[in-house]
């Protein structure tokens, strides 16, 4: 999945995008709200955790100039307001959460899941094919209750296209939903991970359930 934290407190933005990354999820940050408005405008993301006191542009402007072109991105606000009020204008401009500071990390994780997994009409926080299965609460894939030792990138490819099992997903979603800004469209790094995942996957299922279709993209399904 991929996120966009804003968030003014360089440590806690610091904090917030160390412990994501550990979570395998792709995440770009910044610390106001106009660099916001301009990242969203040139990228996608599934989820924007925002702050709303940011310089620049406060964050409910960030909101509501997002919902005028964007009604699915999720959006979780993350704000010391505690008012009843700040959270009703928040959830009623089109905010899908409202997380008060200071909060816990675990909580903040398991909100996020709960609106990523909400995106894809996924209740089971386990997703399944065949004896493989994926825990998205604590971001680890077994076969047949044995781990399988991933990477970041690899844990993101998998869960993304376990979220999308039989849906061809192309080289260019990939990199929308599981690597950052920093990706080079044109590299050969995300064929690399797929290449190393597939490996895995094979060594452990003894088939590939992973099939590059030609001028598709990439599809998930179960043994036939």
């Amino acid at each position: 999945m991929h996120i966009l934290v804003v968030e003014d407190e360089v440590a806690l933005c610091d904090t917030i995008v160390r412990s994501l990354k550990r979570l395998a999820y792709s995440v770009d940050y910044c610390y106001d709200g106009q660099k916001a408005l301009d990242m969203l405008s040139v990228e996608s993301f599934d989820l924007v955790v925002l702050d709303l006191n940011l310089p620049n542009v406060d964050g409910m402007t960030v909101l509501k100039t997002l919902r005028q072109t964007d009604i699915d991105t999720k959006v979780l606000i993350l704000s010391a307001r505690c008012e009843v009020a700040d959270k009703v204008l928040g959830l009623d401009e089109g905010a899908n959460d409202y997380l008060t500071k200071p909060f816990h990390l675990d909580e903040l994780s398991a909100r996020i899941r709960n609106l990523t997994l909400r995106k894809f009409t996924q209740n089971d926080i386990v997703l399944k094919c065949s004896n493989l299965s994926f825990n998205t609460k604590t971001r680890k894939a077994d076969v047949n209750d044995e781990e399988l030792s991933l990477t970041r990138k690899e844990t993101g490819i998998l869960e993304y296209l376990m979220l999308n099992q039989g849906r061809p997903v192309s080289q260019e979603e990939l990199i929308e939903h599981v690597w950052d800004s920093s990706v080079d469209n044109f590299s050969n790094s995300i064929r690399v991970h797929i290449s190393s995942l597939r490996k895995k996957l094979r060594n452990a299922l003894d088939y590939d359930p992973i099939h590059n279709r030609i001028g598709e993209g990439y599809v998930m399904e179960d043994k036939k």
